[in-house]
């Protein structure tokens, strides 16, 4: 219809549509991409959901060996572990057994690693036990901390299932290494510090305040040490003795290693019976008329699952509960993806973040309905498990097993366990959270800016709240990836001539390399040549994106004004009809000013190597537009812009929108070619329907004999990059070798 037709040409006039159209990837192909096979996604996303589906059907009996052993082995450590961690969550500690059994219950089902064991843990009882205080000390004698610690799972929960089933828990990869480090080193001296009243029966003073106020509280109290300190230090002791000594022995007769480990691991379980019984045998005569012991012990703990229902769910409950959400869900997510990809390295298998996410999620959601509070990945438990050669998740349901016969067989037993024996067990735990002197001095060496970050995590994890330290970690840490993400690296390069020997044989091989002027990371004494006057070749080292793009052209067009010629003679133009800006030069140093500009090159070409570019958008390509413009502005005629390694389709096509790439080079050096597979007649096609009219070269003639003399070659050779885009090329040294080749010939602009 010639309406429509006229239509569709006023249109792309509008809008700016090109009349010449070069071929790039398109919206409709990455859409149809994406939308393939809906069905077939669907399907594959609800079985990735469980995947105990993929190695349930292969379970044998030697997994079931490996399992058993580990199911066995962090159970015995579990159940001291999780009451000693209810009490630092200020909880009863029949809450610890309820995490813990819901932990190892339900995890292995979702689950991705067979290492990691999910319950209570130290750092989240103390976020939990901060929780409490603030909600009590907003909304006093409404809710008991068990009910608010266990809507706390069921929200955190919710929270991080939501996150891993829409498959954004990419997002935890913005907190780097050091600010985890960090956080959980100052959480576990928080703990530690926290546990040494109890442990010596100095009591008086709040425990939950900052670090260092229960440091000097501690201390205050020394005088006023119980009889509690006897089980305490007793049992510390006793924990490290034991571990050091199995250790030595192992070290000592490497044949009976794996028995000195499970000895070992015993002796938490060890020392609690040990504290028990010498409690039970010391109190059990003497409570006084007011129904008090000597010494603290835990009394009656609640036999079975007796508080299994519905968190509570009141409005004002939730809203007290917002302000803490954050910092809650962020440890509860952060610890566990740390602790499984930590081990999915050392033992060699790949986890899902997405999955894990889910998986403590409805971990935490379920596990709200039997009254536990939140839980996440144990890196005690987690390598004691993994170190007793644990072969599938399913380990978990033997430890469940360890939990539920604890739960409703040994409650009897838990009235006399001694408050201070467990104070020692946490500290004992905990200690291994914090961070090595050689782990800190690595982050010393790999990022100075980095290790500032630790040091400032810790320090106000001490003096403040770990809520402050993590977020203070958090923000300066995504701060210092927009800094350098404003500020990239770049560097003009030169060439330089690499000569390789093979041992094995006598050859001998040259080529040319190119590296930074400035000789960073190389041998000072390299000599390094320019590209031919006129050419300049700059590297990127970052993305090409809008923080960093007029950073980047003030680079290139400083360079430019520096070195190389201007066009214009500036001393000629009356001052009325230059630029305000400009005042060009003075009357006495005219003459030889411009006889400095007449001895620089003439700006012919800028190369720009891509390899390090990822991303481009729209500023940085008007950036770079306004770099083009700039320069030639400045030389008085066009300048080429060649770029290299330009492999992704969507950077390709963004330059191509901004007029780079395409149009007559004014190179005399032929596309570069390489072997294809051939696929009969048309196995030319390619070459004639990308070829550039190249008749408008000036020595076309020369040109086209050479196309014609490799015309035999061309049924199994072929332009790397289509000659729709002669100034796009596969490498550096083929951009600046074409670049260089166009020095001094002419084409019509």
């Amino acid at each position: 219809m010639p309406f429509l037709s006229s239509a569709k040409k006023v249109g792309k006039r509008i809008i700016g549509y090109p009349e010449e159209i070069v071929p790039v990837v398109s919206v409709k192909e990455w859409v149809s991409d994406q939308a393939s096979s809906p069905k077939q996604r669907l399907v594959d996303y609800v079985i990735s959901l469980f995947p105990v589906l993929q190695w349930i059907t292969r379970y044998n009996f030697q997994w079931l060996t490996g399992d058993l052993i580990a199911g066995l082995t962090v159970g015995i450590v579990v159940v001291p572990q999780g009451m000693s961690y209810a009490t630092i969550a200020t909880l009863p500690p029949e809450y610890g057994l309820y995490s813990s059994f819901v932990g190892v219950a339900i995890y292995w089902l979702f689950a991705t690693s067979k290492d990691v064991s999910i319950g209570p843990v130290a750092v989240m009882s103390l976020t939990v036990s901060q929780v409490i205080k603030h909600v009590q000390a907003a909304h006093p004698n409404e809710w008991s901390g068990p009910t608010i610690a266990s809507t706390l799972a069921l929200i955190t929960g919710f929270i991080v299932l939501g996150i891993g089933l829409l498959r954004i828990g990419w997002l935890v990869e913005f907190i780097p290494l050091p600010a985890v480090s960090g956080f959980m080193t100052g959480s576990a001296i928080n703990i530690a510090a926290g546990q040494v009243p109890g442990l010596m029966g100095i009591t008086g003073f709040d425990t939950r305040a900052a670090t260092y106020h229960v440091i000097i509280n501690t201390l205050k109290g020394l005088p006023r040490t119980q009889l509690d300190a006897a089980w305490g230090l007793t049992g510390l002791v006793t924990l490290y003795a034991i571990r050091m000594l199995c250790d030595f022995l192992s070290r000592r007769y490497p044949r009976k290693a794996r028995w000195f480990f499970f000895t070992s691991v015993m002796r938490n379980a060890f020392v609690i019976i040990v504290l028990t019984i010498a409690a039970w045998l010391y109190t059990r005569h003497r409570k006084s008329a007011s129904g008090k012991y000597p010494i603290k012990i835990l009394q009656t703990v609640p036999a079975g699952f007796k508080h299994i229902g519905t968190p509570s769910m009141e409005r004002k409950l939730l809203t007290a509960l917002a302000p803490e959400l954050p910092v809650s869900t962020i440890i509860l997510l952060l610890e566990h993806i740390a602790i499984s990809k930590s081990f999915g390295r050392l033992n060699g298998y790949k986890i899902n973040p997405n999955q894990e996410l889910i998986a403590i999620g409805v971990t935490n959601t379920v596990g709200s309905c039997f009254g536990a509070y939140p839980a996440t990945g144990s890196f005690s438990r987690s390598a004691l498990k993994a170190k007793s050669g644990v072969r599938t998740p399913a380990a978990g349901v033997v430890t469940g097993i360890i939990v539920i016969v604890a739960l409703y067989g040994l409650t009897p037993a838990f009235f006399w366990i001694p408050t201070a024996g467990l104070s020692a067990v946490i500290i004992h735990a905990v200690a291994d959270l914090v961070t090595s002197p050689s782990q800190v001095y690595s982050f010393w060496r790999v990022s100075p800016l980095e290790f500032f970050i630790w040091v400032a995590s810790v320090i106000i994890t001490i003096f403040s709240s770990i809520e402050n330290g993590i977020y203070t970690a958090i923000c300066v840490s995504l701060a210092l990836l927009l800094i350098r993400l404003a500020h990239p690296r770049g560097s003009f390069m030169g060439r330089v001539k690499v000569t390789t020997n093979y041992l094995d044989s006598k050859a001998i091989e040259t080529h040319e390399v190119f590296v930074p002027y400035s000789k960073k990371n190389v041998n000072p004494h390299l000599h390094i040549e320019p590209p031919l006057p006129g050419v300049i070749v700059y590297r990127f080292e970052e993305s090409y994106l809008y923080p960093n793009c007029s950073l980047i052209n003030d680079a290139l067009v400083d360079h430019v004004r520096e070195n190389l010629r201007r066009g214009k003679d500036m001393s000629n133009i009356r001052a009325g009809d230059r630029p305000w800006n400009d005042p060009g030069p003075r009357h006495d140093t005219s003459i030889s000013e411009q006889d400095d500009n007449l001895k620089k090159p003439d700006l012919h070409a800028i190369v720009l190597d891509f390899s390090q570019v990822s991303h481009i958008d729209t500023t940085a390509v008007q950036s770079l537009i306004d770099t083009r413009s700039t320069v030639e502005r400045w030389a008085d005629h066009p300048v080429e812009f060649h770029f290299a390694t330009v492999l992704s389709p969507w950077i390709r096509r963004a330059l191509i929108a901004g007029g780079f790439g395409i149009g007559i080079s004014s190179s005399g050096i032929l596309p570069d070619l390489a072997s294809v597979v051939p696929y009969g007649e048309n196995s030319t096609n390619f070459i004639a329907t990308q070829d550039v009219n190249l008749a408008h070269d000036l020595e076309s003639g020369s040109v086209k004999k050479s196309h014609d003399e490799s015309e035999s070659q061309s049924e199994s050779s072929e332009p790397i990059i289509s000659q729709d885009t002669p100034f796009f090329h596969i490498d550096l040294v083929s951009a600046v070798r074409a670049a260089e080749s166009g020095i001094g010939r002419s084409i019509p602009y």
